[in-house]
């Protein structure tokens, strides 16, 4: 999740949506790691997740990710979680809840689906504080709040 959480902060810098991700293949070899793209490369699908599962297929060469697992700073939104359910990952770990976009354990619940081909085993609020802090902080200052502490 580190690897995650750093490129959360990176895509941060980069004036992009903070959020991160890494692939890790069952040898716990990095395969790719990726942040928010959407503003930059003009895509809105370009999340996290999504680049990341896009570079570890790459670099497999193949389009199922059989056995790798899904470290992101973020639960993924229902985009995500069907790219997440077709690249066969096994297990996603993620950070903060996301109430209003999230479709793992918010909103859809799409692994719980009867028409989910594959469903991940999912571990939410690992790294949660820190990914959390790191979009309240990022909203805060775009919102032109400063980024002081709350009382």
């Amino acid at each position: 999740m580190r690897l995650a959480l750093a490129e959360a902060h990176a895509a941060a810098d980069r004036g992009e949506v903070p959020v991160g991700a890494a692939v890790v293949a069952p040898d716990g070899e990095v395969l790719a790691v990726a942040g928010n793209r959407t503003l930059e490369l003009k895509d809105p699908s370009a999340h996290a997740e999504l680049l990341a599962i896009r570079a570890a297929a790459k670099k497999l060469g193949s389009e199922r990710l059989v056995d790798c697992d899904l470290y992101v700073t973020l639960e993924p939104c229902a985009m995500c979680a069907g790219v997440i359910s077709f690249a066969r990952i096994r297990r996603v770990y993620f950070g903060a809840e996301d109430a209003k976009m999230g479709a793992v354990e918010h909103g859809p619940r799409f692994f719980a689906q009867p028409t989910c081909h594959h469903a991940p085993e999912v571990y939410g609020g690992i790294g949660e504080s820190e990914a959390a802090a790191i979009l309240r902080d990022f909203f805060r200052q775009r919102r032109g709040e400063g980024s002081t502490p709350e009382a």
